[in-house]
């Protein structure tokens, strides 16, 4: 990973993002942004909707399923991320002890190395979370872990601004998530559309 920390250099950039029409189409400018910033292969936004988490952009099925198994599981980088306000960098996420039943699946799946962080509003109200992950595993320095937090305070401002006042607006497409993820189950067991999302609920 080696992006540019310099957050002179982040904060014009990340204050370029909000001006899409709606809160998915600045979910994914954050997306595209960070995915050649970090040179990523798959990224994604999960918020906080009352007790339970939402995947509402992602560059790819693989994120809304990595997603739909944490919250199966219970485990999991974005769900510890989101709710408990952490940073996680995973650089051998094969090694990795904290999420055994959710890592497994994942790194069967051709994933090594995870990064998660906090996206936080105004009186320290927490949103949710960006997503980040690698096919080939990563050494994380103090520099990315710099970049990564200044850019989700820039990012958590962006969404914000496309949001209404209590944080999540209705408008966000929710379906979108759902159906990448369906592709995931679809591809893996030739499931048609109807028998995917009962895989997807089981």
């Amino acid at each position: 990973m080696t992006p540019d920390p310099d957050p002179m250099v982040v904060a014009p950039l990340a204050d370029g993002l909000g001006a899409g029409p709606s809160p998915t189409r600045t979910a994914e400018q954050i997306l595209a942004y960070l995915r050649r910033q970090l040179y990523a292969d798959h990224v994604g936004v999960t918020v906080i909707r009352g007790q339970r988490l939402e995947t509402v952009a992602s560059t790819d099925g693989l994120v809304a399923w990595f997603d739909v198994l944490q919250s199966e599981l219970g485990e999991g980088p974005c769900w510890d991320c989101s709710w408990e306000g952490q940073t996680l960098l995973v650089g051998d996420l094969a090694a990795d002890r904290r999420w055994p039943r959710w890592a497994a699946k994942v790194t069967a799946l051709g994933i090594a190395s995870v990064l998660a962080v906090e996206l936080r509003g105004h009186e320290v109200r927490r949103i949710g979370s960006i997503k980040v992950y690698w096919a080939q595993r990563q050494t994380f320095t103090d520099d990315d872990i710099a970049f990564v937090n200044t850019f989700a305070r820039r990012a958590t401002l962006a969404l914000e601004r496309t949001w209404n006042g209590d944080g999540l607006n209705p408008v966000l497409d929710s379906r979108k998530p759902l159906r990448q993820a369906q592709g995931v189950p679809i591809e893996r067991d030739s499931l048609d559309n109807t028998r995917s999302i009962e895989a997807l609920r089981r």
